[in-house]
């Protein structure tokens, strides 16, 4: 049974997410605030399988959770935040947030992105193993990156998912509407910046110069590239 952490001050959502996730065979520990959420965290991260954050938390906010979060763990991260502006979303982003979903929403969208963001992130049984490519080598068992100094980097869900699908899809110009439907379940608008703070994220963990880009190609209005050389190994 899939777990699944879940921090928000509000008694009755708590409830109703429990009551309706639990009902879909996922398995809900509640948290009311920022320290009950950590201990929790503390004690269950090695079994999580997603952790939603609600932004406005009585004692912290969901953003300094986030970041602690992805401190110790690359498990998918949805927040849940009051606000309509964009702002509020691209710092979840930013901080290492896999989705996002505006207040009000229903417990079915939730569901939704929950099964979506569960979907991508599964593990897989590659005939190859390892992706190796400028000093860097991605691990398709273990879902991580390692340097060439063998020090792990650190990703979000949604930026290893973004980056296998370049490597897998390497020397081929993808636009963005490709791109956010394999990583997010979803087109985005013209106006979205998801991708592109996605990206931007993901040239910084891999040492991309974001001016002069090596990697990650930006091709002028056609999408990415990824354009470094690979070779694929089973060991």
């Amino acid at each position: 049974m899939r777990k699944i952490l879940i921090v928000d001050d509000d008694q009755k959502t708590r409830v109703l997410l429990k009551t309706y996730l639990e009902k879909n065979q996922y398995e809900v520990i509640l948290s009311h605030n920022g320290e009950s959420f950590l201990a929790e965290l503390q004690t269950h991260v090695d079994q999580l399988s997603l952790v939603i954050l609600d932004v406005m938390l009585p004692d912290t906010d969901g953003f300094v959770l986030c970041k602690q979060v992805r401190q110790r763990s690359n498990v998918p991260i949805i927040m849940l935040t009051a606000s309509s502006d964009e702002t509020d979303r691209i710092v979840g982003l930013e901080l290492g947030a896999d989705d996002y979903i505006a207040k009000p929403y229903s417990p079915r969208e939730l569901l939704a992105r929950i099964k979506a963001i569960l979907r991508r992130s599964a593990l897989e049984a590659p005939s190859a193993r390892y992706y190796r490519f400028v000093g860097f080598t991605l691990d398709l068992m273990e879902r991580k990156v390692t340097d060439s100094d063998g020090q792990q980097v650190v990703l979000t869900g949604l930026d290893y998912q973004l980056l296998k699908y370049f490597i897998e899809h390497r020397g081929v110009v993808l636009d963005r509407s490709v791109l956010s439907e394999e990583t997010r379940g979803r087109d985005t608008g013209p106006l979205d910046r998801s991708l592109d703070v996605q990206i931007s994220r993901l040239r910084l963990r891999l040492n991309d110069d974001g001016k002069q880009p090596a990697l990650i190609k930006t091709v002028r209005g056609a999408g990415y590239v990824f354009a470094a050389d690979v070779s694929v190994s089973s060991a």
